[in-house]
């Protein structure tokens, strides 16, 4: 028997990205109902060789549904997520708006899949940037557990949605012409330059942090399970299309050597090394888009303290970071 799922902001980045995946992995899907706001009422999308159109998000909207995939931002999970839910549907939420809910399940399915067995009808997606994370930290806690975590991150302006990636583009063109452009979505120039914050919607708070480093933050103790574990996080959005990186220190209470390390994370499930500097061979942002692994190099011992790892993390953000996570979430759901 097939599954009925609702995507829900179906014309949005991460939308489109679910939906192709979707068929890319053969998910039993019988009815694909794709959702959004009334300005994409009547768009086609392309799916398994037919055009669905694309219908209007309402309450109404969940009528048969098994399971509705949400990534339409977190207003919009929080007034719908309840109507879909209440219709006997499962809402996988790729926003912020259930993560840190106590009953809700905060799933990557690599690391803490039987979370998924307790849910009430709602489990969330993890930020883009703790997914790829904590799929590398996993490994090396069970082995060595995890003191402390140091992260910079480098995002992609996808992770801002599809305007974001026009105003990059537009904005390269317009200063390699000397000529001006006027950004909507960046409160700075994104082309040529980076920004210690993640906007449009990433708030600076008491603390001095970030909306976006403080989500990194609670995150990783949740889906991790231990609160143990200390992090520390600055956020930076880089001008790339498509793919975040991630400098990441790790202190550990007993020794890991590089060695080590290297193996652990050769053998964990979703991670793929690639780490020879001799050949300059190390992850980055142009090779892992489009691909599903998250790419682990640079795998070397911090040599200021006794029991640390330095490692550099990529993966893309509207894969792993967004889509491919909430269907893998359904896979072990059904």
């Amino acid at each position: 028997m097939g599954v009925n799922v609702a995507v829900v902001g179906a014309t949005g980045a991460v939308g489109k990205e679910m939906i192709k995946i979707l068929e890319e992995r053969n998910f039993p899907v019988d009815e694909l109902r794709l959702l959004a706001s009334k300005q994409s009422l009547g768009k086609k999308v392309r799916y398994q060789g037919k055009d669905i159109t694309v219908k209007e998000l309402t309450n109404d909207s969940f009528s048969g549904i098994d399971i509705g995939l949400f990534s339409a931002g977190g207003d919009i999970s929080k007034k719908f997520a309840p109507a879909a839910v209440n219709a006997n549907a499962v809402v996988i939420d790729n926003t912020s708006a259930f993560r840190m809910v106590n009953d809700v399940p905060l799933v990557v399915p690599e690391v803490n899949s039987d979370a998924i067995k307790d849910h009430k009808g709602i489990i969330a997606n993890p930020n883009c940037s703790t997914i790829q994370m904590v799929i590398a930290l996993k490994p090396l806690h069970d082995e060595g557990v995890i003191r402390r975590v140091v992260v910079s991150t480098y995002q992609a302006v996808s992770g801002a949605g599809l305007k974001a990636i026009d105003e990059l583009k537009k904005e390269s063109k317009s200063i390699l012409e000397n000529g001006e452009y006027k950004r909507t979505i960046f409160p700075h120039q994104i082309a040529f330059n980076v920004l210690p914050q993640i906007p449009q919607s990433d708030a600076f708070l008491d603390n001095g942090y970030t909306s976006e480093e403080m989500k990194m933050i609670n995150e990783t103790t949740k889906i991790m399970g231990c609160d143990s574990i200390k992090v520390t996080v600055t956020t930076v959005r880089v001008p790339v299309v498509r793919g975040h990186s991630e400098s990441v220190n790790i202190e550990t209470e007993t020794k890991i050597t590089a060695e080590k390390a290297k193996e652990l994370l050769t053998n964990f499930p979703g991670i793929t090394v690639i780490d020879d500097p001799s050949k300059e061979l190390y992850p980055l942002a142009s090779f892992a888009a489009g691909k599903d692994d998250t790419f682990v190099g640079r795998i070397r011992e911090d040599e200021s303290i006794e029991n640390g790892l330095n490692i550099w993390i990529v993966s893309d953000n509207l894969r792993k970071g967004a889509a491919l996570n909430a269907v893998q979430i359904a896979e072990k759901l059904i």
